[in-house]
């Protein structure tokens, strides 16, 4: 899940030791889901997802996209980021991922609100650094003694957020599954890498611009 520029961010903006220790909970929210016109546009966009739509996608996207790089805007440059000419352009399955996984409002100095999913973007609060940390984004993540499903639980976890040791490792067997490690009671442990976000992971953000809906960045928090 935790792409390489993640780790890239957190070498060249520095990451300075915030308060971790401490227990805090980030539950999942829809900010946006009381609005009519954002449900529709995202049915919209989650069918064009299921349908590989490229013209959709490439008809929301704003001018001046906020794309990987501080630099990186426009719609060639996501064009180009995201592959989007080739069969399987992981753009798809990276806006599967982040729409399921609800939706907050955030304003950037003095640009016009946004809608930002996941929520972990708008949400994360300001005690925890973002390098360092994490928040389990299930309902119920068990915590493995080794990178393995088969090994020791140590515990059960909910929208807690968690020091992050290591966000990519091979599971112990012959497995496919990716596992992140964390602190967990003072001890390593490990939970799978879809059940985690980063709040510098990449994040999609929209603006509604009278009943119209257009993509304003798809870009991991550091590279905005």
């Amino acid at each position: 899940m935790i792409k390489t520029w993640l780790l890239v961010a957190a070498l060249v903006l520095g990451a300075g030791s915030l308060a971790w220790a401490q227990e805090a909970k980030l539950p999942l929210v829809d900010e946006a889901a009381g609005d009519a016109s954002w449900l529709q546009f995202k049915k919209r966009l989650q069918t064009a997802i299921d349908k590989r739509d490229k013209q959709f996608l490439l008809s929301i996207l704003d001018k001046d996209v906020r794309n990987q790089g501080v630099k990186d805007r426009g719609v060639a440059q996501f064009r180009r980021q995201w592959e989007l000419d080739t069969a399987d352009s992981p753009v798809w399955r990276e806006l599967q991922v982040a729409l399921q996984l609800g939706s907050a409002y955030l304003t950037r100095d003095k640009g016009p609100r946004e809608v930002c999913v996941p929520y972990v973007l708008g949400k994360w609060p300001p005690d925890f650094h973002p390098f360092e940390n994490g928040v389990i984004v299930t309902r119920e993540t068990i915590v493995q003694a080794e990178p393995s499903s088969a090994s020791a639980s140590l515990g059960v976890l909910a929208y807690d957020i968690v020091r992050v040791e290591d966000w990519e490792i091979d599971d112990k067997s012959a497995a496919k599954q990716k596992w992140v490690r964390i602190k967990f009671r003072n001890r390593d442990g490990y939970v799978p890498e879809e059940h985690i976000r980063s709040p510098i992971e990449q994040a999609a953000c929209f603006v509604k611009s009278g009943s119209a809906w257009r993509m304003t960045a798809f870009a991991p928090a550091g590279g905005e």
